[in-house]
This record gives structure tokens, sequence and C-alpha cells, in this order.
């Protein structure tokens, strides 16, 4: 199992919900701290503004569902499924994933400050105005992927593949290229110079 940023424990659960308990619900504006849901289909559910706090989520099916204004602050993700969702403006901040598949994943919007993506294959996923301060993104696999003018300042990338990689408008501060597959990264202008600098370049 993968480890959270510097060996923090997930947090405890305190309630479960499992495997039938949820079919074909949407969510508005609802409230969860510290449940645990086990194999539950949220295929195509509809989430609006509702709030999970520590929660854990152990082989959920997010495909296709769409997420707007909602907050996962400190969950856990266990081979979770979210194939082709969507969140827009949604917040992450210090949620953990471990064995999940993102297949066409979409983030638009939000902060994802501090989320452990450790090894995940992102490959195909787009992200845009994303806050990623932080986040842990080693040895994820972001090839053909997007990150538009996403924040990455701090966010750990040694040993991320992001060959063809759309980056453009992104803060590239914490990337550093010998220890990052960069090959036919996208990047503007702006973004050179600090990838130069980062290799040691004098730019004038």
């Amino acid at each position: 199992m993968a480890e959270r940023k510097h060996g923090l424990p997930a947090p405890p659960t305190e309630s479960a919900i499992r495997s039938g308990e949820w079919d074909g619900r949407d969510l508005d504006h609802e409230t969860f701290r510290r449940v645990l849901f086990v194999d539950v289909d949220m295929t195509e559910m509809i989430n609006r503004g509702s709030a999970f706090e520590e929660c854990t989520f152990s082989q959920v099916r997010f495909n296709v569902s769409e997420h707007d204004d909602a907050s996962f602050v400190n969950c856990t993700f266990k081979r979770c499924s979210l194939f082709d969702a969507t969140f827009r403006a949604c917040k992450f901040t210090g949620s953990m994933f471990d064995g999940c598949t993102f297949g066409l994943l979409k983030v638009a919007g939000g902060d994802w400050s501090f989320t452990g993506l450790p090894g995940a294959d992102l490959r195909g996923s787009s992200f845009s105005e994303v806050r990623l301060r932080e986040a842990d993104l080693t040895g994820a696999r972001l090839e053909k992927s997007e990150l538009l003018r996403c924040d990455l300042s701090g966010a750990w990338l040694h040993s991320a593949d992001l060959t063809s990689c759309d980056l453009r408008g992104s803060d590239l501060s914490a990337l550093d290229p010998q220890v990052t597959s960069i090959k036919k990264a996208i990047i503007d202008t702006v973004q050179a110079t600090v990838v130069a600098g980062a290799l040691g370049f004098e730019v004038r």
C-alpha cells in the first residue's frame, strides 16, 4: 500500500456504507465524516456541493460521475475506479489515492494540494487551473495528459513521466528535468526559461 506524505496514517472511520446501499443516488450538499464506503457503485452519480471529511473509499466506482463544488478533504481512496469522472471546483486537500484507475479523468479548477498520487496512471487525464501545491506525483504516469495553468509549486515529481504532457501555463519551479521524464512535453517560452535555469543554464 502506498504511504501518505511523511508516513502519516489514514484517519480512522466510525461508520460504513456497503454495496447495494447507494444505487442510483445523487447528492446535493450532503455531509459525511469518517465514513467507510465499501464496493459502492457511484457510476454516473451527480454530486453538487457535498462534503466528505476523513472518509475511506474502498473499491468504489466513480465512473462517469460528475462533481461540482464538492470536497473530499483528507480522504483515502483504495482500488477505486474514476474512469471518465469529472471534478469541477472540488477540494481534495490531503487526500490519498492507492491502486486506483483514472482513465480520461477530468479536473477543472479546485484545490488538490497535498494530495497523494504516487505511481498513479494518469495517462490521458486533464487538469486545468488546479492547485496541486506539494502534491505527491512521485512516479506518476502523465504521458499525453494535460496540466494546464496548474500550481505545481513544491510538488513531488521525482521519476514522474511527463512525456508529451501539455504543461503550458503551469508552475514548474519544482521540476527537476534530470529526475523526471520530459521528452516532447509542451511548455511555453516563460517556462522554458525556468527549465533552462534548473539545468544550470544562464539565460540572457
